[in-house]
């Protein structure tokens, strides 16, 4: 990894307080290259008027992770930017710990398309999103 991209790395670290990150207390475990995997915390403020988190979330921390990932693997050579989402809901959560994790399914010169298993305490999935990413130079 590239200088550039460990100082990517400590901007992720940085922003974990703020932004969408801070507002549901995402927490970084893992990022590289080739993955990235996540801890968010479920409570009232991620769930929808049923009580269980809201589909959104889910497409929104497969979009982080995805984007993270898809970055620290450009590095210092570019930037990247979603253009697709598309996220299935598999099981209702209300409490407990969402763990993400990214891998990539095709990384080329000009796209990324990666794959978001959210998982619940149990170790069940319960959302799966692909996300396509844009290579910007």
């Amino acid at each position: 990894m590239s200088a550039s991209g460990n100082e990517f790395l400590d901007r992720v670290r940085e922003h974990e307080a703020v932004g969408f990150g801070g507002v549901v207390g995402m927490k970084y475990l893992e990022v590289t290259p080739d993955k990235v995997v996540v801890e968010v915390p479920v409570g009232p403020h991620l769930h929808q008027p049923h009580g269980i988190v809201h589909g959104g979330v889910y497409c929104a921390i497969a979009e982080t992770v995805a984007s993270v990932a898809g970055s620290v693997w450009v590095g210092g050579e570019g930037r990247v930017v979603g253009v697709n989402n598309s996220t299935d809901f598999l099981r209702a959560v209300t409490e407990g710990t969402l763990t993400a994790t990214g891998t990539p399914v095709h990384r080329g010169r000009s796209q990324q398309l990666w794959r978001v298993e959210i998982a619940d305490d149990d170790e069940r999935v319960v959302a799966v999103g692909q996300v396509r990413l844009a290579n910007l130079q």
